[in-house]
């Protein structure tokens, strides 16, 4: 249960501290309307002793900056990230939260190796808050000090930025699992990009696995792309001809996957098992249908937007479960 004592500070705390009126603490913390020399400083010196963090939607509708918008900051190579579908839901979830509170939904490239991207938003008084996607410890470490507590990640976080995310290495643990329990033996994997944090959590996981049962680790690179898959399955076979099974954790990856292996003449999953991760619609619609793990995409963007629009400290880590989704593929 949350006391008194460590509940966020609210404006009419900082008003009673400070000793003038919450419409004076108002206008002091948004910076607009007139305050006496003397309210501004014990409205600034309340506000660092509670350590007050304004509510961004109501400090940006008070700055009149003609409407807010919550932005979806997606980290990647090129623009083309933007055109992600994993990308366009998140930016559907969060909609759904924002619309009802009169708040838009923005969607901005961040290139890599360019840590200023970030000031671009810290200086745009309409933003009310920021959700990164693929995130880095190095885009961590660039986010401005005047845009935290307006921040939340979806991947991995840091001190100043809570982080929503889907719990990937126990979904994975479940897959993989489930490929061991049918009897398969020599299992393959084609990883996520090696640039992103939280698509290691998996491969780690599929290491501890293999360990724990005396089996050879199988590992090739991926990229979360389906043409990536259809290439990889062609080195596994000729790595590997002796390989009973493949996991790929992503399901695009898996479907091209199962198009390689087929372009190879080998049968899914008589002759290799396959595997994938996030359970998107096209996978119980394949043929064979694809064995996967959920990915509650939707859920995640949803409480990381309510997170901002809420204005409060939440959880430095919010992990949601993965499930597996058993089919005919594996």
């Amino acid at each position: 249960m949350t006391t008194a004592a460590q509940r966020p500070a609210t404006l009419e705390d900082v008003a009673r501290v400070a000793g003038v009126s919450r419409s004076t603490a108002s206008r002091v913390i948004a910076g607009t309307g007139f305050a006496s020399p003397a309210a501004r400083k014990q409205v600034t010196a309340a506000v660092d002793q509670l350590g007050y963090v304004p509510n961004p939607v109501a400090r940006a509708l008070v700055s009149g900056g003609g409407g807010v918008r919550l932005v979806v900051a997606v980290l990647g190579a090129s623009d083309a990230v933007l055109d992600d579908p994993y990308v366009h839901h998140v930016v559907g979830a969060a909609a759904r939260v924002c619309t009802p509170a009169g708040v838009g939904v923005a969607l901005y490239w961040l290139p890599f190796g360019d840590p200023r991207s970030l000031d671009q938003l810290d200086g745009d008084r309409s933003v009310c808050g920021v959700i990164l996607v693929n995130t880095t410890e190095e885009l961590l470490e660039a986010v401005p000090r005047s845009l935290r507590g307006r921040v939340v990640s979806i991947g991995v976080g840091s001190a100043t930025v809570p982080s929503f995310d889907v719990d990937n290495a126990a979904g994975s643990e479940a897959v993989l699992r489930h490929l061991y329990a049918s009897g398969r033996r020599r299992i393959a994997m084609v990883t996520g990009p090696r640039w992103l944090p939280c698509a290691q959590r998996p491969v780690q996981t599929y290491r501890r696995l293999m360990a724990e049962a005396g089996l050879p680790e199988r590992i090739l690179p991926g990229d979360f792309k389906a043409a990536r898959g259809r290439a990889a399955a062609g080195e596994a076979l000729h790595r590997w001809p002796d390989i009973d099974a493949i996991y790929a954790i992503s399901d695009d990856t898996a479907l091209g996957v199962i198009a390689g292996l087929r372009d190879a003449g080998a049968r899914v999953p008589a002759d290799v098992a396959v595997a994938g991760f996030d359970d998107i619609p096209l996978a119980g619609m394949t043929a064979p249908a694809l064995t996967t793990a959920s990915h509650p995409v939707g859920r995640i963007a949803a409480a990381a937007a309510t997170a901002l629009l809420d204005g409060r400290p939440a959880a430095p880590v919010t992990l949601f479960p993965s499930a597996l989704v058993a089919r005919a593929s594996a």
